[in-house]
């Protein structure tokens, strides 16, 4: 996955650096597993603004994805590589020796006219979807389910993995993106790979009106705003803010969320690292 760096002919191509988007084989969606995707501005049903930072953008359509990749024992050839404007991720068309077309989230590495497969008979090779029982110990994965059936929750981003450790019982030790050590039933899926577009973190859009582009509106800091806007306004003259906080009080730069009595704790081994 090549980056595109671009000559310093404007303040906005200064500093941008984006994707040479080189690994795409066509522009055309396949339309048969398009959606429709409403934009709301950020307003509800009675167009008063409830989310804010949020307006504007290009229109997207939804790409289906088929992240169950339940197709057990067919064949399937990858016949294009395509942009999708709702993930960081590329996604690739997969034919099926049974008619059907299905997106799949494109693992790195995956080449159009490579044959993909799920299920017991797939061997573990890049874009195949294994059970965790299957898979070799040390294989880097993606597209995890965490109950089976439930289709890929995690290991979905740009440049994600998992690695499995090893098997303890009904349950495989996985080492998470986040650097977490848990457990998943073997029962569960996964797919062989990294997922690709890994270089997305180094992108830089080099100018406002790209976040416009992806429906972004303008955020104002809290430390500018008055007391009565957020906890961090005011002060006399550039007053640093205090402690950092959100606008609703809660600490934010270290503070724990999460439930401390929650029911997956027990198969979280290691949490992940700071």
């Amino acid at each position: 996955m090549a980056l595109k760096k671009y000559k310093p002919t404007t303040p906005g191509q200064r500093f941008k650096v984006i994707s040479a988007f080189d690994e795409i084989t066509t522009n055309k969606p396949e339309k048969s597993l398009l959606a429709p995707k409403k934009s709301t501005g950020g307003r509800n049903n009675t167009g008063k603004m409830t989310v804010r930072n949020i307006g504007g953008g290009h229109k997207q359509k939804y790409r289906i994805i088929d992240f169950k990749r339940d197709k057990d024992g067919i064949e399937g050839t990858v016949k294009t590589i395509e942009y999708d404007p709702n993930r960081t991720a590329r996604i690739a068309l997969v034919f099926y020796a049974d008619g059907e077309k299905r997106y799949i989230i494109a693992p790195q590495g995956l080449k159009v006219g490579q044959k993909v497969m799920s299920g017991k008979d797939a061997t573990p090779n890049i874009g195949n979807t294994l059970f965790l029982s299957d898979v070799p110990f040390g294989t880097i994965i993606h597209n995890i389910e965490l109950r089976p059936g439930q289709g890929a929750k995690m290991a979905r981003s740009a440049g994600a993995y998992a690695q499995l450790m090893s098997r303890d019982g009904k349950y495989a030790i996985l080492k998470m993106p986040s650097g977490e050590t848990r457990l998943i039933l073997q029962a569960c899926r996964a797919t062989i790979g990294t997922v690709s577009n890994a270089d997305h973190n180094l992108e830089k859009s080099g100018k406002a009106g790209r976040s416009r582009w992806l429906g972004r509106r303008p955020r104002v800091r809290g430390v500018v705003m008055n007391p009565v806007d957020h906890p961090m306004g005011g002060g006399e003259g550039r007053a640093s803010g205090g402690h950092p906080r959100s606008r609703k009080g809660l600490p934010a730069k270290g503070y724990k969320t999460r439930r401390p009595k929650n029911a997956s704790n027990k198969y979280i081994i290691e949490r992940r690292k700071k």
